[in-house]
């Protein structure tokens, strides 16, 4: 009493208890509202003294939530994989699910897929049931006429998203928030991802709406109203509640009523309570499920003030100047269904719901494994069979007839290489890069195999590499083995410059729906993380600039004592490393699938020209299956294309690489380290090694490449591999 006496003013008359009791226990509800709570009434809940229905904050409701478990799944929930507009990793999210005992989670971040994999991976091993979906944006303009930001903030702040204009406070466009009900439902999800990014023309510019989406759910997606940017909640704050019907009419239209959810969500603002009722009423007239969620964006509260932060970077504003735009609590958090269940009392039934539909929608990402488009081969025969085809036929070539071949040994490798690729499945694999290279071949672009792809006979043999590995001597089992899990990795060097020829031939020979771009993720390391962090706190971009550059880009953040940098930005600047800042361009690699890529993971437009990337990195495309083919770009390659030219210009001899002699005076001179301008033996690195272990052999640069590299050095194998190689020790 006192609390609601002191809330409305100490000067207000005296209001009887019966009255009180009256206004609290809802009996002035609408008859709409009595009528969805008295639907929905649980068991437990007793028919008299208002139970079933919306009490004022802090007012009368049902009995205390914390006396029974709660069955509760949170279905809207961003991790850091929407850019700017999470501050929780996705395993982050899964760990704190599974400490408040949620039934299920779902990822749901702003227009991508992104985060997808890592969920899943965390969620499989600890136990925890996922669910797949995304918040979408509609509206977007086409660029030069977005809405410019500034104005008045909306009352309560809000979570800034991601899309629109990059310094605008609140971008423009409202959200739908989509969640897949199975593998059919993701597929399609992905693939109006990819529509909505292709459309746009441009990276970060998807260009959604409802007809589009209309056209592929065909029943497989739920389909909650969203935040407050949120076509019916936006609609409801802005014009009222006739047109968040008229919004919420649209949604039921295109989807189905038994689709649409209407989203139920309370972070302790002051608006939170009115337009809860408001939506429940919406929703009753129309006979319309609810649901509770958290519209979480980082997993702990704590993590508030660096969600904040990245609200900050992404308006490219300060923290002061965002101060109207941004959320007043740090409410946005994952909550335990027990929790959720006191702050939705008003609401009986919507928290159940939640996991309800979770369980309805749930399923593992290992069934959208892909695999290898089938080869169209002639005559009607099989892969392998064509396959041993081509081989055979390069063999002949290289070597020499089967009986009388020139190198010892080789016809036994070539069939024995043979019969593993058709014991471990993989012919299509082979096909696949034999076909480019047969492109550059055709194209005249120098090309060739690099890696443990030249302990390959069937490699050399095919044209895929110049390294003859029999005659040198060299390990398939290296290459490939029964032992080996996944399939081979055939990297492909090709000429710098002319590199997006082979590219644009992969996108051309499959189409952009079955092949592309592998993503590469950009994360903050320390330099980036300060200077960002430091512009949120409003500090100058010269002192930006000092303090970035006392940080080194590798070895991870300094302590106190080796930095000026203020204690605030440090802090921030250690919570956000590692954390995403948007997707850029794997250097090489490709993706091809037997169905449309676009179902398994979305594509959308890179910052180059022509060039269409996934929204995962190779690591996510690994783990879920997808087959990764490397074309990269190598200038010594043009600069060897110039060399062969200008000695069939001058001599009129024809040079093949792959059958130059190994002659003696290269030896001599690699070992007296005269390698400057020699590709992969010329980094001071290898220049140092090259006079101690002597090579004779290609075997041996082979070594020596290969001891240069990070877990040989950081092992500490080098130094007692050279001793032991020149009898120094055992």
């Amino acid at each position: 009493m006192f609390v609601y006496v002191r809330t409305m003013g100490w000067r207000n008359p005296p209001v009887p208890w019966k009255e009180l009791e009256r206004r609290l226990g809802g009996a002035s509800t609408s008859p709409e509202l009595l009528a969805v709570y008295e639907k929905r009434r649980t068991p437990e809940q007793s028919p008299g003294g208002g139970a079933g229905v919306p009490a004022a904050r802090g007012g009368r409701g049902p009995k205390d939530p914390g006396a029974r478990r709660y069955e509760y799944a949170e279905l809207h929930c961003h991790s850091n994989f929407s850019f700017l507009d999470g501050a929780s990793h996705p395993d982050e999210l899964v760990d704190r699910a599974v400490e408040l005992g949620l039934t299920a989670l779902a990822v749901t971040d702003h227009d991508n897929l992104a985060g997808v994999v890592r969920f899943s991976e965390a969620a499989r091993a600890a136990g925890l049931p996922t669910v797949f979906g995304a918040e979408l944006t509609l509206g977007l303009q086409a660029r030069g006429t977005a809405r410019r930001g500034g104005g008045a903030p909306r009352s309560g702040g809000g979570r800034v998203g991601v899309p629109g204009r990059a310094d605008s406070a609140d971008p423009e466009g409202s959200h739908v928030l989509l969640l897949a009900k199975g593998p059919q439902g993701y597929a399609r999800l992905s693939r109006a991802i990819t529509e909505a990014q292709m459309r746009g023309g441009e990276k970060g510019r998807p260009m959604a709406d409802l007809d589009l989406l209309g056209s592929h759910h065909g029943g497989h997606w739920m389909v909650l109203t969203g935040c407050r940017k949120g076509a019916v909640p936006r609609a409801l704050v802005e014009e009222g509640p006739a047109a968040a019907g008229r919004e919420l009419d649209r949604l039921v239209d295109v989807f189905g009523r038994t689709n649409v959810l209407v989203e139920l969500w309370d972070h302790g603002d002051p608006l939170d309570s009115a337009r809860n009722d408001a939506l429940v009423q919406l929703a009753g007239r129309r006979q319309l499920e609810m649901v509770a969620t958290n519209n979480v964006h980082y997993a702990t509260p704590d993590r508030a003030r660096l969600a904040a932060a990245l609200a900050a970077v992404r308006a490219r504003r300060s923290l002061d100047e965002m101060d109207g735009w941004l959320p007043a609590s740090a409410g946005a958090c994952l909550r335990s269904g027990a929790d959720l269940a006191r702050r939705m009392r008003r609401y009986p039934g919507v928290v159940e719901k939640a996991a309800e539909v979770a369980a309805a929608c749930a399923f593992d990402l290992k069934l959208v494994a892909p695999k290898l488009p089938d080869w169209p081969t002639p005559d009607g025969i099989s892969e392998m069979e064509y396959l041993r085809r081509l081989t055979y036929e390069g063999a002949t070539q290289r070597y020499g007839p089967r009986g009388s071949e020139e190198v010892q040994g080789a016809w036994r490798q070539i069939d024995h290489e043979l019969e593993v690729i058709e014991k471990l499945g993989f012919p299509g694999y082979f096909l696949v890069v034999w076909d480019i290279v047969q492109f550059c071949k055709r194209s005249d672009i120098f090309c060739q195999g690099r890696g443990s792809a030249a302990n390959s006979a069937v490699c050399f043999a095919l044209g895929i590499t110049a390294a003859d590995a029999v005659r040198l001597g060299l390990l398939f089992e290296r290459f490939l083995s029964a032992e080996r899990d996944g399939p081979p990795d055939i990297d492909v060097d090709i000429e710098a410059g002319r590199r997006e020829e082979a590219i644009q031939y992969v996108y051309n020979r499959y189409g952009r729906e079955r092949a592309a771009q592998v993503a590469n993720v950009i994360t903050y390391r320390p330099r980036s993380a300060v200077r960002d962090m430091g512009r949120a706190l409003g500090h100058p971009p010269g002192q930006l600039d000092a303090w970035s550059k006392q940080m080194d880009m590798w070895s991870g953040m300094p302590g106190p004592a080796e930095t000026n940098v203020p204690e605030p930005v440090m802090d921030l600047a250690k919570e956000i490393q590692g954390f995403p800042r948007h997707l850029g361009i794997h250097s090489g690699g490709m993706v091809i699938c037997d169905r449309p890529v676009v179902e398994v993971c979305p594509v959308e437009w890179a910052r180059m020209p022509n060039r269409s990337v996934l929204q995962w990195d190779k690591d996510d495309c690994a783990a879920v299956g997808l087959v990764k083919f490397d074309l990269l770009g190598l200038q010594m390659l043009s600069a060897l294309h110039e060399a062969v030219g200008m000695v069939e210009a001058r001599y009129g001899i024809t040079l093949d690489l792959g059958k130059l002699d190994q002659e003696e005076a290269v030896y001599d001179m690699l070992c007296q380290a005269d390698s400057v301008g020699v590709f992969q033996v010329e980094s001071r690195a290898q220049m140092a090694t090259l006079p101690r272990l002597k090579p004779r052999t290609f075997y041996d640069l082979v070594v020596e490449v290969a001891l240069i590299r990070p877990g040989p050095i950081q092992g500490g194998s080098v130094h007692p591999y050279i001793r032991r190689r020149n009898g120094l020790e055992k």
